[in-house]
């Protein structure tokens, strides 16, 4: 028998991309791990404006022009990149689309590999109705 120690407490198992109120897009550590995202240094975003998906391309490639750069977290636990001007240019609330994303791979002929997210709007009414009296005694 083998006994393997488990060493992840204290670390999110997160494998969802994460759009945060400010504008940031997040990879938590198991989709940091999963999509070996310490060996990239950038990201290069797509839209499709039509379907509501935002495109993720990591690269290394220091002359591609419209990079974005990844913030790594010092002890290796995932990452961010700063999206604020993506948003703004496609006149787009982050704080609408607040919340964790499942992704797809899609591989696009002239992009290449990129990890899809579909954007949907945070319902405001929900919250509210969740923890409104009438309903916590249902």
């Amino acid at each position: 028998m083998v006994w393997l120690k488990f060493t992840n407490v204290n670390k999110r198992r997160e494998e969802r991309l994460t759009v945060t109120r400010s504008g940031a897009l997040g990879f938590p550590s198991q989709f940091y791990i999963d999509n070996s995202v310490q060996d990239y240094k950038y990201v290069v975003l797509y839209f499709d404006k039509d379907q509501m998906k935002i495109g993720v391309k990591f690269s290394s490639d220091d002359n591609e022009k419209d990079k974005i750069s990844i913030i790594h977290s010092k002890t290796g636990n995932g990452g961010y990149i700063q999206a604020r001007n993506f948003f703004k240019s496609y006149k787009l609330d982050p704080g609408i689309y607040v919340g964790r994303y499942e992704y797809l791979k899609e591989t696009d002929t002239t992009i290449g590999q990129l990890l899809v997210i579909n954007l949907k709007e945070k319902i405001q009414d929900e919250k509210k109705e969740n923890s409104s009296p009438t309903n916590a005694a249902a």
